[in-house]
């Protein structure tokens, strides 16, 4: 993109809030300048085509549940037994209890400020209207979107080869997943992709549950050795190592960390005010669910037979039943990362154009180029690095330090500005606690990134994975 056209951009957000805020001084009657803000939008939409603030918060939350009843769900057995049952367990609410902190001011900065869009006009906003870091912030949104979707190409082709004994090359089913996949990811609102999301969160919800009941009934974990029983402990088995157990904290935080699609769901909500109900409805669900999967199934499968995904733990008609439940949300959250995605770099590219907000050829040509280039960039990635969890490891050491830590504490600093955040005892105590989240933002980066690296490495040292664009079965 020239350097012109990110000029404009930023003209344009520029522009739109000083719409907002003058229209917003004209109209005093409500008490809350923020909700005129959002009525203002609302009704400069209410002529065009496409409409985008339509969705209310219980559609607001079936898109986070279809966000967070997620495929890494099914990592949780893995990471309990690297990290043991009780520190799993207490890692798991640990990071729940702070992603819902950090997703509440999330919330009222995206409500305090409802000219905001996505995380990378956050971006821009928390360093002071820099560009270059809404470009660099650009560039991770999109990055951290398409290795998602790079995750759900890889697990798609796994599905795959998994029900038909590896018919095909697995290249190929990775293609078919991408089309399939970017297919789903075309309608242009979130009002239209939510019923979609709601039917994904019911269906992953269900294979995991049958994960779970599938475990406990099955003889013996799919690969039981004789003799052999599955060794369950409370904490690590000795001879852990720093990159094992740091991988296994960087599951559990990628599955919880979801803020960097937050700013584009308000922005699309009739009232964003009422963003609390949906992010509570599913932190609760997301936190039961978490914590039985990981446990119970751990508890049957134990340290030598469980896999990531959970469902190659189980044998073989157990798996493909379990695992076939799943196939809607590898569908449907690898386009809902795509959509989201694609929306950026489109309203960017027509942010005061009438392609924006109507049925035009070049509308949607452009609309559909940008999915499929989301796509063919996943599949290119999902081939370069063709394992589950070292992928979600890696995504999550590279993106979640900012998205789930770094600039949700610097967004709370800057709504408590001055001396304001140091107000009184709990004030304060507040305000401690987000500096030290902006430390383990930074220590989840640097140490992180160290961690998953060296994990890939192992893992091609000790052929436990198949090498980048190969035919060869990734089954489960």
């Amino acid at each position: 993109m020239t350097p012109s056209s990110e000029d404009n951009k930023g003209v344009g957000f520029d522009a739109e809030k000083d719409d907002i805020k003058r229209t917003t001084s004209v109209l005093s009657s409500d008490s809350s300048a923020e909700s005129i803000s959002v009525r203002v939008q609302i009704a400069k939409e209410s002529e065009h085509e496409i409409k985008y603030r339509t969705c209310s918060w219980q559609k607001t939350a079936a898109l986070l549940f279809s966000e967070y009843i997620c495929l890494a769900m099914v990592s949780f057995p893995w990471s309990f037994s690297v990290l043991g049952m009780v520190p799993g367990v207490i890692v798991t609410v640990t990071v729940a209890a702070t992603c819902l902190y950090t997703s509440l001011i999330l919330g009222r900065f995206c409500i305090k400020h409802p000219e905001i869009r996505d995380v990378c006009d956050i971006g821009r906003y928390l360093f002071g209207g820099s560009q270059l870091a809404y470009n660099l912030t650009a560039t991770m949104f999109i990055l951290n979107n398409v290795f998602v979707q790079a995750l759900h190409v890889i697990t798609g082709a796994k599905y795959l080869n998994t029900v038909s004994n590896s018919a095909e090359c697995s290249l190929t089913f990775g293609v078919i997943t991408a089309i399939i996949c970017f297919l789903v990811s075309l309608p242009r609102t979130l009002d239209q992709m939510s019923g979609l999301g709601t039917f994904s969160a019911i269906t992953m919800g269900i294979a995991v549950l049958l994960t779970i009941i599938f475990s406990g009934v099955e003889s013996h974990p799919f690969g039981y050795i004789a003799g052999q029983e599955p060794l369950v402990t409370a904490i690590p088995v000795p001879g852990t190592t720093y990159v094992a157990g740091m991988s296994a904290f960087l599951n559990i935080t990628y599955t919880f960390v979801g803020q960097v699609m937050i700013p584009t769901f308000i922005a699309e909500m009739e009232n964003p005010k009422d963003f609390p109900k949906a992010l509570w409805a599913v932190t609760i669900a997301e936190v039961v669910t978490y914590t039985i999967c990981g446990a119970v199934v751990y508890h049957f499968v134990g340290n030598q037979y469980v896999t990531a995904p959970a469902f190659g733990s189980l044998t073989q008609t157990y798996k493909i039943v379990a695992f076939s439940f799943a196939v809607p949300t590898i569908i449907f959250l690898g386009a809902l990362y795509s959509n989201v995605a694609a929306r950026f770099v489109f309203f960017r590219l027509f942010r005061e154009s009438r392609h924006r907000h109507s049925n035009t050829i070049v509308g949607w040509g452009v609309w559909v180029a940008l999915v499929a280039a989301t796509w063919i960039l996943a599949w290119i990635i999902g081939e370069v690095i063709p394992f589950f969890s070292d992928m979600l490891s890696l995504m999550s050491s590279l993106f979640d330090g900012w998205f789930g830590f770094i600039f949700w504490a610097m967004a709370y600093l800057t709504l408590y500005p001055g001396k304001s955040k140091w107000d009184g005892p709990l004030r304060s105590a507040e305000t401690l606690v987000n500096y030290f989240f902006i430390l383990l933002g930074a220590y989840i980066t640097i140490a992180g990134t160290y961690t998953s690296v060296e994990s890939i490495i192992e893992s091609y040292q000790a052929q436990a994975v198949g090498r980048p664009f190969t035919c060869a079965s990734n089954a489960l």
